[in-house]
């Protein structure tokens, strides 16, 4: 769930079968009425007959509590159950907009912490949502009452935690086919949850990923329909333990969230919040098949996802959420909103939507947008534009989950500071790590490292909790997370030299690999950094394309004589046959999370001299080169090698089969002195324009300067210098910025002001032109963060943009840029902020 600014106003079981049996000329009739219809109606729309059938268990409620229920609707004001439907994040409410604005839940987002410090720890969550609980169950007018329910995205475990145990993201769990393992780890992922006073978490995520392009790649167990439905239902059972009716669900469980309904890892080209494009009977084969089984498992909400199905947003098709989810899946819990997604429906903007509470969401995800959406949707049910009736259908399903947390009988705010990061859960997560690691390659006996070796620990990744984290790790794009945040963790490099040591070897650490004792075998631990959601969206699979430093330092330890040991950390399979061709082993070793040390249970043998052995199998192809979706692969889905089960890997084609230099980079276009590619900065006055590759430039009649300077390190940033009127240019080819528009992303430019400006001086994105002079009145350092909106306000058109930025001034100025981009913006922005 992206983050957004304040100021937007509009868009952010195994495998079933379904065969047909010939039972007579009566039903052969109906199927062919039925195909007649799929063929006349539109695409988007579902055909629940021919969806797999479910059925919550009777034991996610009773006739009692539904009685209890009834009577509490009736007792309501319109404004509660309005209130009842709506969730707001913690950045952008506090507990006090309660009493006027009665909100059914609260969220913490992926950058919001417990009173604005993301490493605030257990207690402060516990104390958050006691506010919040608090100031939900002072009576109104009428005496009601209803409390709050609190949700937070602990995908990985508790994962905005600090001292939490992370485990490895999904993609690793997929790699150790053990669904009774996943469960073990549902099971101590909520009682770290609950551990710290919250009851809800937005997981599992039961995407199948078809395009590794995709940046959430991750969060899917695998592109195996069967596993990810295997896995539903196990990690269903662990976050909430299994249903017992009339009962709530256990102190150390939390509420489960199967997400994101339907389609997201199947969209065209890997976009995220994309448009999947498929048959009826393809999206049901390939993207449905774990819904039905964590419904029957009990999972007691849904999300629905930001995608679309044939062009339709999934936030606004009532056939796939009432007709499919609802009906045919027998669905009883609620069904809650992705983060402003409903702003995505046609028709609709972040504040006002009927439109997705017509299709049946229960719970809208409103982040920031919360208090107008509150007041449209009351005056849309008073219109008559929601329906009353789908109203307390929606406030029931939101009470049905509160009941059954025992939350409408009071139950207690939990603390328990020793369930989080307990060594019973760290070592959990370790065993997980070791099942995960996946063996492409191990010729010459190169692994185990064996009792005595001398081993050289390379790479900048060896020691970097952020990589072996990935995403949604404190922050949500877990780009700053380090050791200090899991003091009990243990990064891939401590567990790697106290292995070695334990076994009577010597490691030596050096990041570049330059040592001055030669050493028996290296181990390279590389990969790539952190990402969330469509930040991690890439244009091809290929592994560092532009800047293949990591192939440098693995090539050149082999040129030395040294046998190399890489270890690749990924959210996703990548093109890495170069790095495996100079590796004599290379392990795939995903995002393992806070437990580094389950990567040495497996490469380092043990004292005895058995050391624990692979098990883990491909959860997804292995790519034999750059292009996606992956066709022919280099290693097939459920590859993996073993000590006990070795082959020779030839080598391996090092061609991408596609050109590199035409990726797109759609979010950053200027850093550490250069423009990215494949942009390009022009400076332009009257007389034209004209390029700047490269050290100093000037425009055609001299009135746009510029040249590199050194501000943090070599040539980092770079000097323009307007002596009259003219332009500084960042232009591509085109792309489409609808996701970061509707994701809350502002265009973000790190300056310097050498020269205050003497006149006129705008910032343009598109041919959208805003005025920036008043912010470079006078020198020194500001950093411009303008909402993408506000250029959207005036007419910029984000679906195709080739002008990402440009500034002009009519007069003298002077500035040094050190970067331009585009990020989620964390808090309120106006766009006439000074």
């Amino acid at each position: 769930m992206p983050l957004t600014s304040h100021c937007l106003e509009s868009p952010k079981r195994m495998t079933r079968s379904f065969p047909v049996r010939s039972i007579g000329s009566v039903v052969a009739l109906a199927l062919a009425t039925l195909s007649a219809t799929i063929r006349a109606e539109p695409v988007a729309t579902a055909h629940p007959a021919l969806w797999p059938s479910a059925h919550s268990p009777a034991a996610i409620t009773d006739a009692a509590t539904e009685a209890r229920i009834s009577v509490l609707i009736k007792r309501m004001s319109l404004e509660q159950k309005v209130g009842q439907t709506i969730q707001g994040d913690i950045s952008a409410i506090a507990p006090a907009d309660l009493v006027r604005y009665p909100l059914g839940s609260i969220l913490a987002g992926g950058n919001s912490g417990p009173f604005g410090d993301e490493r605030a720890p257990a207690s402060r969550w516990a104390e958050l949502v006691r506010q919040f609980r608090d100031a939900s169950l002072v009576p109104a007018a009428n005496g009601v009452a209803v409390p709050v329910l609190f949700g937070v995205d602990a995908v990985h475990g508790h994962s905005n935690l600090p001292g939490a145990t992370i485990f490895p993201h999904n993609i690793g769990l997929g790699a150790t086919h053990d669904p009774a393992l996943v469960r073990r780890i549902g099971a101590a992922t909520a009682a770290e949850v609950a551990a710290s006073g919250i009851e809800w978490t937005f997981a599992p995520t039961l995407a199948v990923p078809q395009d590794l392009r995709w940046g959430r790649s991750y969060e899917g167990y695998s592109s195996d329909p069967a596993l990810v439905a295997a896995y539903s239902r196990a990690m269903v059972l662990g976050l909430q333990g299994p249903l017992v009716a009339g009962r709530p669900i256990g102190p150390i469980h939390v509420a489960a969230t199967i997400k994101h309904f339907l389609g997201d890892g199947g969209t065209e080209g890997g976009q995220d919040q994309g448009n999947t494009i498929a048959s009826e009977r393809a999206l049901i084969a390939t993207h449905a098949q774990g819904y039905p089984v964590g419904i029957d498992a009990g999972a007691l909400t849904v999300m629905v996802s930001f995608s679309s199905w044939n062009g339709v947003k999934n936030h606004g098709n009532h056939s796939l959420v009432t007709d499919v989810l609802k009906d045919r899946m027998g669905f009883r819990g609620l069904v809650v909103g992705d983060w402003n997604a409903q702003g995505q429906v046609d028709g609709c903007t972040v504040t006002h939507c009927p439109q997705t509470y017509n299709a049946g969401l229960d719970l809208v995800m409103a982040p920031d947008s919360w208090k107008p959406l509150f007041e449209n949707t009351l005056a849309d049910v008073r219109a008559g534009r929601i329906p009353m009736a789908r109203l307390d259908d929606a406030v029931r399903r939101v009470l049905r989950v509160k009941a059954k947390l025992g939350l409408l009988d009071g139950r207690a705010i939990r603390t328990d500071p020793a369930a989080i990061g307990s060594d019973g859960h760290r070592a959990l997560a370790r065993e997980a790590v070791a099942k995960s690691l996946v063996l492409l390659k191990n010729e010459r006996k190169t692994l185990p490292i064996q009792s005595g070796t001398r081993v050289l620990i390379a790479g900048d990744a060896a020691d970097d909790m952020a990589r072996h984290a990935g995403g949604w790790t404190i922050t949500w794009q877990g780009t700053d997370t380090t050791k200090r945040d899991f003091p009990k963790g243990q990064t891939i490099l401590d567990g790697l030299t106290q292995a070695i040591a334990a076994s009577g070897g010597t490691a030596q650490y050096a990041a570049d690999g330059q040592v001055r004792e030669r050493p028996d075998v290296a181990i390279v631990v590389i990969g790539e950094k952190p990402y969330a959601e469509f930040q991690g969206d890439v244009p091809t699979l290929a592994y560092q394309p532009q800047d293949q430093r990591d192939l440098a330092l693995v090539e050149r330890l082999k040129a030395s004589g040294v046998k190399v040991v890489t270890v690749f950390l990924s959210g996703r399979p990548l093109f890495t046959n170069a790095i495996i061709n100079a590796s004599d082993a290379f392990v795939a070793a995903w995002l393992p999370g806070s437990e580094g040390g389950g990567v040495a249970d497996v490469l380092v043998a043990r004292p005895s001299g058995r050391p624990r052995d692979f098990i883990g199998t491909l959860p997804f192809a292995w790519p034999a080169d750059a292009r996606s979706p992956v066709i022919a692969p280099q290693f097939a889905r459920g590859y993996g090698l073993s000590y006990r089960a070795p082959r020779h890997v030839g080598a391996l084609s090092e061609d991408p089969r596609i050109d590199l230099a035409s990726a797109l980079n759609p979010d950053r276009y200027f850093s550490g002195g250069r423009t990215l590619d494949p942009w390009r900065m022009t400076i332009s006055d009257e007389g034209g324009s004209r390029a700047v590759v490269a050290g100093e430039a000037a425009s055609p009649k001299g009135l746009v300067a510029t040249h590199p300077v050194d501000i943090g390190a070599q040539e980092d940033s770079r000097a323009v210098i307007w002596s009259g009127p003219g332009s500084l240019s960042i232009d591509g080819p085109v792309v489409d910025l609808s996701r970061q528009l509707t994701g809350g992303f502002a265009l973000v430019a790190s300056l310097i002001v050498d020269r205050p400006a003497g006149g006129s001086v705008t910032l343009a994105v598109g041919d959208t032109p805003l005025p920036i002079g008043d912010r470079l009145a006078r020198q020194g350092p500001v950093t411009l963060k303008i909402p993408l909106r506000c250029f959207a306000d005036g007419g910029a058109r984000f679906a195709s943009l080739a002008n990402a930025v440009r500034i002009t001034a009519d007069r003298p100025l002077a500035l040094t840029i050190r970067s331009l981009r585009l990020e989620p913006v964390g808090e309120p922005v106006s766009c006439a902020r000074k």
